[in-house]
């Protein structure tokens, strides 16, 4: 079989990471609706989601490991193959089924998925470092086109994702629940037959890695992960369930509506993150970004829920205006913040250990997305949401004190 190149290979990885996005989006749509349409509380909308997030967690520490052992090929199939099964499994979800019986259904089948989303992206954002190509007579190239690279894959899958919640809106009006699942795994079934021809042993490492290897040794990978933690426990924390609960049950927006508009959003903010290196060199900075560049954009987007939080408890003017310009300021920066983690993350670590490292870092994500999403569930039966808008504010102040103790990557460190 001829050999692919650098090129065709990010773009098979690439491809099957935009098809999965889409059908993660949608689903996340699909179950929040369909659920609330039932009468679940906003509290138990959050609860679906806790076995996604909490196994996440466990198949990014884990899943790095299996990449570097076995090949990041095989868990990029895994990880399709296992979110084609969890959406079959919802398509005999009925109204009739009794309260308790569902939400074990869906929090099982959200289980699946969520080891499914991390174990794809773990290895499709992996993968990127490795396929790379190096550039000895120029260092410094060599660490722009990766934070090119890296840009690219994870702005267009989040702008993707926007579509995905805009296309699980579209579904749930259309054509309902149970239908839309299968819709979804047909599109992504499509998806897993590109990945067959990627090369066996991409991302493999020379040596069989142990267990004692999966937590981080280095100072800054831990350092960013904690940052990442607060950074998106931060997202979650309102965006999640608080959000379309707040546009559909306050303002009175349709489900086709609200998931259009956060489908906007998310596209919109991948639009931004995928821009991120056009961005800076035209504000005048042409090198990689750096610990400074993690500290600046994280002050920034402390100040912006808190202002949504203040505009709300004064009334000043209209709620929604505030709620949708706000969020349109807070993507903006958070594209920004997570566009620059995303490239730190690759230039902590080098291309034979990249999954252990890169699946520690994702575990710390999906620990934030895991408390932000029982905190956005908790805090607006609580005190709606400014109450969440608050929790945003205090975790992105935590995630810009974890920045200021990030040392410089020793890749920046070399001549160029």
């Amino acid at each position: 079989m001829r050999t692919l190149t650098p090129v065709q290979q990010y773009s098979i990885i690439t491809a099957n990471n935009w098809a999965f996005t889409i059908t993660d989006g949608a689903l996340r749509m699909l179950v929040v609706f369909h659920f609330l349409q039932l009468g679940f509380t906003t509290l138990e909308v959050a609860f679906l989601f806790i076995f996604y997030e909490f196994f996440g967690i466990l198949t990014n520490l884990y899943g790095g490991w299996l990449g570097a052992r076995f090949g990041l090929k095989l868990t990029l199939w895994i990880g399709t193959l296992l979110q084609i099964v969890a959406l079959l499994l919802l398509v005999p979800v009925a109204d009739t089924w009794p309260r308790l019986l569902s939400v074990v259904w869906v929090m099982a089948a959200q289980a699946l998925s969520g080891i499914a989303k991390d174990l794809e992206k773990m290895s499709a954002k992996s993968a990127i470092r490795v396929v790379v190509p190096e550039t000895p007579d120029d260092h410094s190239r060599g660490e722009g086109q990766l934070f090119r690279w890296v840009a690219i894959l994870t702005g267009a899958k989040n702008a993707l994702k926007g579509l995905g919640f805009f296309v699980g809106g579209v579904l749930l009006t259309t054509v309902g629940f149970n239908a839309g699942v299968v819709v979804l795994a047909g599109w992504l079934a499509v998806a897993f037959l590109v990945t067959l021809l990627l090369p066996r042993d991409i991302g493999k490492m020379k040596s069989k890695p142990a267990f004692k290897s999966l937590l981080s040794k280095s100072e800054g990978i831990n350092v960013l992960s904690l940052a990442r933690f607060f950074l998106f426990g931060a997202r979650d924390v309102w965006f999640v369930v608080a959000l379309p609960v707040f546009l559909q049950a306050s303002l009175g927006w349709d489900f086709w509506k609200v998931g259009g508009f956060m489908g906007l959003w998310v596209i919109g903010y991948g639009i931004i993150q995928g821009s991120a290196p056009s961005l800076r060199r035209a504000w005048g900075s042409d090198r990689p970004p750096g610990p400074p560049a993690v500290q600046f954009w994280a002050a920034v987007l402390t100040a912006i829920p808190a202002l949504i939080a203040i505009s709300l408890w004064r009334e000043a003017g209209n709620p929604g205006i505030a709620v949708v310009v706000g969020l349109m300021v807070f993507g903006v920066v958070f594209a920004m913040n997570s566009s620059i983690h995303s490239y730190m993350i690759l230039a902590y670590t080098e291309a034979d250990d990249v999954s252990l490292n890169v699946g520690f870092y994702y575990m710390a994500n999906a620990a934030g997305r895991l408390l932000g999403t029982l905190l956005s569930g908790a805090l607006f039966l609580v005190g709606g949401l400014q109450a969440c808008l608050w929790a945003s504010c205090l975790l992105v102040i935590l995630a810009f004190l974890a920045g200021r103790r990030l040392p410089t990557p020793p890749r920046q460190l070399q001549p160029a």
